[in-house]
């Protein structure tokens, strides 16, 4: 049996944040995943009419995945190996190399080969993080952050997992860090990485991020709610909902996790004006898990009951709302 010494397993809101937190931690850095999201910037909104996810318009509500992995370590000054591969045996031979050397190694796999999910819980999605922290009786030992306990998977599956065809393929992405700065200044990271989201959420200079971008999608809602035909607006309404609750894991968007960083970052800085914008944030989530709630109940009934444009209206809220908050956020300084 190989198993990494000393790692303590944790459950996390969403994967790839909480993968990160874990392996930091490990290495001697601790950063709560609420910090690793917000110091990485990963929060955001996009609505891409021109991608496709699942055959529908993609929605997204934080950065692209592998945005914390490729960015977040260079970043704080980590020294972090990352690697891709083209030959599956080869990466699943230095995979077991590094769990020899004690190293425990995080990876990018497809939640529809990750045969420990439920079945209900298997769907085309590869962009999914795991650590692999052992070995035993041909069985790989993974701490995956959305379950409670560690889990195990064959060889031949987890090697499915790692070179899964199609968006976001994961390529046999293995990631750990080498080494961790003695001290980071949190202060500094917190302000430049305020700046950056409030920048990317207000001005983006095209119509599908951020506040514009949650526009638009309330104005696409608003027109296929009248326009389209019930059972494409249902799954139009379906998809949205799904990638804000279940791919945008903790729910709300994410927002709820951003505004445990902002609380965080207040308890390190001292700035009030993060405690008040943490505090909205949470409201913002709540309003986003409202046009959740609203959304299924129209899919549920199937159309024969409620405005059909309230979905739309309560989108237009949520980007009025966060537009307060990015506002408010940009005045953030030293007091």
């Amino acid at each position: 049996m190989i198993l990494i010494p000393n790692f303590k397993h944790q459950h996390f809101a969403h994967c790839e944040s909480g993968v990160m937190s874990s392996l930091l931690q490990h290495k001697g850095l601790t950063l709560s995943e609420p910090m690793v999201f917000g110091l990485s910037g990963a929060l955001s909104f996009a609505f891409l009419p021109f991608l496709k996810f699942g055959n529908m318009p993609l929605v997204s509500y934080r950065m692209f995945p592998g945005h914390i992995v490729k960015k977040f370590p260079k970043q704080l000054g980590v020294a972090y190996f990352r690697k891709t591969y083209r030959d599956p045996a080869k990466a699943m031979a230095e995979l077991d190399d590094f769990l020899v050397q004690g190293q425990m190694v995080g990876l990018q796999t497809s939640a529809y080969h990750t045969t420990y999910f439920p079945p209900e819980m298997r769907f085309h999605f590869n962009a999914h993080n795991i650590i692999v922290v052992g070995r035993e009786n041909n069985e790989y030992i993974v701490s995956d952050p959305v379950f409670d306990q560690l889990q195990r998977i064959a060889p031949e599956d987890l090697q499915s997992a790692r070179f899964a065809k199609g968006l976001s393929a994961p390529k046999g992405l293995a990631h750990f860090p080498l080494a961790v700065p003695e001290q980071i200044a949190l202060t500094d990271q917190i302000a430049r990485a305020i700046k950056k989201t409030v920048h990317m959420m207000l001005y983006a200079p095209v119509p599908w991020i951020g506040i514009k971008g949650i526009r638009y999608l309330a104005r696409r809602v608003g027109k296929l709610a009248t326009k389209s035909e019930p059972r494409y607006f249902r799954l139009f309404l379906g998809n949205i909902v799904r990638m804000q609750e279940e791919i945008g894991t903790g729910g709300g968007g994410f927002r709820f996790m951003y505004a445990s960083f902002l609380q965080e970052a207040f308890e390190i800085t001292g700035w009030p004006v993060l405690q008040e914008a943490s505090e909205r944030m949470t409201a913002a989530g709540d309003q986003w898990r409202r046009f959740a709630l609203e959304g299924a109940r129209w899919i549920k009934n199937k159309g024969t009951e409620g405005d059909p444009q309230l979905p739309a209206r309560l989108l237009r809220e949520c980007a009025e709302t966060e537009k307060e908050i990015y506002q408010m956020l940009k005045k953030a300084q030293p007091s």
